[in-house]
């Protein structure tokens, strides 16, 4: 009885190919006259069964048949079917092959339904969840070890930034310039051939490009000389804008503070 028709458990609900299922009706006797597989299966479907509910979408299987007196290979259009409505199917019939086919599909649902089978169903979901759950945790175990990665690559870029926004006085161009391990003429010299600034007298001021944006400001300091006469000289300042504009605009050039190296 348990060869009678292939079952599949590789389902959520065991379930029987539609071939099959026709073949056996119609080959043992359980149908009458020649009804084609498309026809008998449209038919039956007609009797309030849903699709991917009580039958799956068709799909394409391989089967060797019979044709005159040679064996051929052809591609054919099947479907897999609950055992209950293969249990329907069977009872409306209503002939010998159909009725045995319909007790063997109850016996199967009762073996189905013991409380042994029930039990064995969930160890196996269990045994499932939990190897999902150790793949997630490798999986996020590994995540996490890359965006640490990520973070300590990021790291002195944001202690950099830190250094910038804890000072919200003028930097003078000799401060910045040691944060990139040169001396004042050496950075200032650089930022001339980039583009950024020019010499006008005794003051470095930026090229139009980079005026009225905040980033430089002229503050005026008096001195006495030796005959103790007053003079004022003016002297450029970066403002902490100014001093992250010069961090982005020369790491775009590849010239990185020396705490990123």
């Amino acid at each position: 009885m348990n060869d009678l028709i292939r079952i599949n458990y590789e389902t959520e609900q065991p379930t029987v190919s539609a071939r099959d299922l026709y073949d056996l009706l119609s080959s043992q006797g359980g149908l009458s006259g020649t009804e084609r597989f498309s026809k008998w299966f449209e038919r039956y479907k007609g009797y309030g069964f849903r699709e991917n509910v009580d039958y799956s979408t068709p799909h394409k299987k391989v089967r060797v048949q019979i044709e005159g007196k040679r064996e051929v290979t052809r591609e054919v259009e099947d479907y897999w079917l609950l055992v209950d409505m293969a249990k329907q199917i069977c009872m409306l019939q209503r002939t010998d092959k159909g009725m045995e086919l319909r007790q063997h599909f109850l016996d199967l649902e009762k073996a189905w339904n013991t409380p042994e089978q029930i039990f064995a169903r969930a160890l196996r979901m269990a045994d499932e969840v939990v190897g999902n759950l150790k793949e997630r945790c490798q999986f996020l175990g590994t995540q996490v070890v890359e965006q640490q990665k990520v973070i300590e690559e990021l790291q002195p870029k944001a202690s950099y930034y830190d250094l910038i926004l804890q000072c919200k006085d003028l930097i003078a161009t000799t401060v910045i310039a040691k944060d990139y391990g040169m001396s004042a003429k050496k950075f200032n010299i650089m930022l001339h051939d980039m583009g950024v600034q020019f010499k006008q007298g005794d003051t470095r001021v930026l090229y139009s490009k980079y005026q009225g944006q905040g980033y430089l400001k002229i503050r005026t300091h008096n001195y006495s000389d030796a005959e103790g006469i007053q003079h004022s000289r003016e002297h450029s300042y970066w403002t902490q804008k100014g001093r992250l504009f010069l961090y982005d605009f020369l790491k775009q050039k590849s010239v990185f503070p020396a705490m990123e190296k």
